[in-house]
């Protein structure tokens, strides 16, 4: 909608225009043509003066030309007829004798967004394509883009392809860069610039000349030479080393892309690279620029994938600051998980127990978790932590707190007796469903260690009509039906109101036929109820000496230096995968969807197992099996084969199937390979064993020690082993 009194300031203005006596003070008609400009930018419709705009670019006023061409590119696609009579005042212009003329009219006629305009500009982007003047150069090599984006599908022009390629060798680097982006607008659809041996070499030596951006920009297109000997690999790795050392951090963040891609085969030279990256990085997230700083974050957080403990004496820089964005605060408490180790475990547990504080809902939960996190390496210092945040009575802390319990219960079970202690009284203080969730399902997997469990969910069966949540109802059905097993006497009534209550009332038929289902198994006996939720309710291998698998750097090399790292992307597949590994772990998935069936050679063996039984959820903490393995004697050693492929983690996860569970385990890619493993039978013999794998030997050695005399027990257990190992590489075959 036009302003009011447009019109009149129109007219006044196209009379200014006209007005010989203005056009004689050059002052006074550039003034006027600024008044133009400003009511433009401010919405007023003055294209009406187009023809009066076309007559002020006859001029030797520079300034003034600019003015008029910008009215012109704004107003050629409303007015292309009246744009037409503009042509032949750019073209001369094209051909002035100041090269900033004659680049303003080049560079104005390619912004002419008006049909047919191609073949009037064709010839002078040719001719500033071998203009002396670089400045033409320069716009007339990204007029050339220009002009391909304006003919759509028609085929591109070899002779200006070639031009632009022989261009690549100009004395102005800027055209040099500009070259190279108009060639890759213009071949997208060949796969963009070509870029062989004496181009990439020549681009090597101009790098010196080029400005930071540019330099960025060759750096990516570097990416696409593959060198073909060692030897050339280190003459472009001594060329760019210097460029690891530049004040731009977009320079060193392609610098050093291209020296993991050309490195790929030395990891020395790589581990090296990262470590001199380390500096400029860290300035990278102490940066003003909140979108530096967390592009930088990202990046970090890329590294330590393959080098967990790479920043670890730099903890502090990753602190999170008062005016930090939430979006950043995240990033430094995530990378702050990664670096903990026993040096520094205070001081950033400190530095999250504060942040559990803040006013901000989200960022509170957020280091909440983080401190769940670290509770699986740290279990005992994070739990008192942990505890000492339900003082607050805070809805939202004690939500996060209980979810973050849940999730460490599962995997460090020796952590359940403390953090039993501290659930009485949080029912009362959570309000969402997935605490209400968490805290039920504590309650009725660990309800035996809760004086009050009959009570808290007696709490919330009194409040079953007014819960909205169908999750927490289901939750709740479970949670009780677990819990009557072990005091039945206390949750008998309470478990009856809610069946009748979800069989009855409940609209929901999720939760209804959940209801059903348990009413019916529990009208089968306790027998079968005990079978139905016998499964494990913590997962011991996944106990605080796990360490995380760490990724080859290759794995993420290819996204480094690019937005994927800031969108979180999930590298899903790894380059040079071995097809017989995947086959391996597709079947041993399928294998471990089912009880596993062992089968014996030996007949007697077949007649023993049936009354050999291993305990399932066994714990034991790290001290007393470190007590045991120093105390016992190693009974049996074996040596078996190994196919050289297979992942050791299948095995483990098979013996864990089997109720034999792992205490710790050495990194992926460790070699020698080397794990521990414990179980204990239904008589109370406690077996443990070592395993070590050797890719170099192609061999698996096992060494197996048990607090036992039992010896028949022992030897069925040292067959299960065998039979494992044996089902493993049968998979593989």
């Amino acid at each position: 909608m036009p302003y009011l009194g447009s019109e009149d300031v129109v007219n006044d203005l196209k009379r200014a225009l006209s007005n010989p006596h203005i056009q004689a003070d050059r002052l006074r008609y550039r003034n006027v043509i600024h008044k133009v400009i400003r009511h433009m930018t401010q919405g007023v419709d003055v294209s009406s003066l187009f023809m009066e705009m076309v007559k002020a670019s006859a001029t030797v006023d520079i300034v003034q030309k600019k003015l008029v061409y910008l009215y012109m590119c704004t107003y050629a696609a409303h007015k292309p007829d009246l744009a037409l009579l503009a042509i032949n005042t750019l073209c001369k212009d094209c051909s002035d004798p100041n090269p900033m003329v004659r680049g303003l009219a080049l560079r104005s006629m390619c912004n002419l967004r008006m049909p047919g305009i191609q073949e009037y500009i064709q010839q002078p982007i040719l001719r500033g394509l071998r203009d002396k003047a670089s400045y033409v150069r320069r716009v007339a090599v990204l007029g050339c883009a220009k002009i391909n984006a304006l003919q759509g599908d028609l085929e591109v022009d070899a002779a200006v392809v070639n031009e632009l390629y022989s261009l690549l060798r100009d004395p102005d680097p800027i055209v040099l860069v500009n070259c190279l982006r108009a060639l890759e607008e213009i071949l997208k659809g060949e796969g963009g610039v070509v870029i062989n041996k004496p181009i990439a070499h020549h681009l090597l030596n101009r790098m010196a000349e080029l400005d930071h951006w540019g330099q960025s920009e060759v750096l990516t297109f570097l990416l696409r030479y593959k060198p073909r000997t060692e030897e050339e690999v280190f003459d472009i790795l001594n060329i760019l080393d210097s460029f690891l050392k530049s004040t731009h951090i977009s320079v060193v963040m392609g610098a050093t892309k291209l020296f993991l891609v050309l490195a790929k085969e030395f990891t020395d030279v790589q581990r090296d690279v990262l470590a001199r990256l380390k500096v400029p990085l860290l300035a990278a997230c102490t940066s003003e620029s909140r979108e530096m700083c967390f592009a930088a974050l990202c990046h970090v957080r890329e590294i330590l994938r393959s080098f967990p403990g790479h920043f670890s004496s730099h903890y502090k820089k990753f602190f999170c600051s008062y005016n930090d964005p939430h979006y950043i605060k995240q990033q430094k408490m995530d990378i702050l998980c990664e670096l903990v180790n026993d040096d520094n475990v205070l001081n950033v547990l400190e530095e999250l127990r504060v942040c559990c504080t803040d006013v901000s809902v989200q960022l509170a939960q957020t280091a909440i978790f983080a401190i769940g996190r670290i509770a699986r390496t740290y279990s005992e210092k994070c739990v008192k932590i942990l505890a000492g945040l339900l003082e607050f009575k805070q809805e939202h802390i004690t939500s996060a707190v209980i979810q973050t319990f849940r999730d460490l219960v599962w995997l460090c079970p020796h952590c359940t007796s403390s953090v039993c202690l501290v659930l009485p009284g949080c029912d009362e203080i959570i309000q969402d469903n997935e605490g209400k969730q968490a805290l039920i399902w504590l309650i009725g997997a660990h309800g035996e260690l809760v004086p009050n469990a009959p009570y808290i969910v007696e709490n919330f069966v009194d409040n079953i009509k007014t819960e909205t949540s169908s999750l927490v109802k289901m939750e709740l059905l479970t949670a009780l039906v677990r819990l009557f097993l072990s005091r039945p006497a206390e949750c008998q009534d309470t478990l009856g109101r809610l069946l009748y209550y979800c069989i009855e009332d409940e609209t929901n038929m999720a939760v209804r036929d959940r209801g059903l289902f348990y009413y019916r198994v529990l009208f089968s006996g306790i027998e079968e109820v005990k079978k139905v939720l016998s499964s494990p309710t913590s997962d011991p291998s996944l106990g605080f000496l796990m360490d995380r698998t760490e990724q080859p750097i290759n794995t993420w090399v290819s996204s480094f230096n690019t937005l994927a790292p800031l969108f979180g992307k999930k590298h899903c597949e790894t380059p040079g995968t071995n097809t017989s590994q995947l086959n391996i772990s597709c079947a041993v998935d399928h294998l471990l969807s089912v009880e596993p069936v062992l089968a014996m050679d030996s007949a007697d063996l077949q007649d023993n197992s049936e009354t050999f039984t291993l305990i399932r959820n066994v714990v034991i903490t790290p001290e007393l099996f470190e007590k045991k393995w120093i105390t016992e004697d190693v009974i049996c050693r074996l040596n078996t084969d190994w196919k050289e492929g297979v992942l050791p983690d299948t095995l483990q996860a098979f013996l864990q199937k089997m109720n034999i569970y792992t205490i710790a385990k050495s990194r992926a890619g460790t070699q020698p390979w080397k794990s521990y493993i414990y179980a204990q039978d239904d008589k109370e013999n406690l077996f443990l064993a070592e395993l070590i794998q050797d890719t170099d030997t192609s061999s698996l050695l096992m060494s197996v020690k048990a607090s036992t005399g039992d010896e028949e027990a022992l030897r069925i257990f040292i067959s299960l082993l065998k039979s494992a190992v044996a089902d493993i590489l049968d998979l593989s075959r």
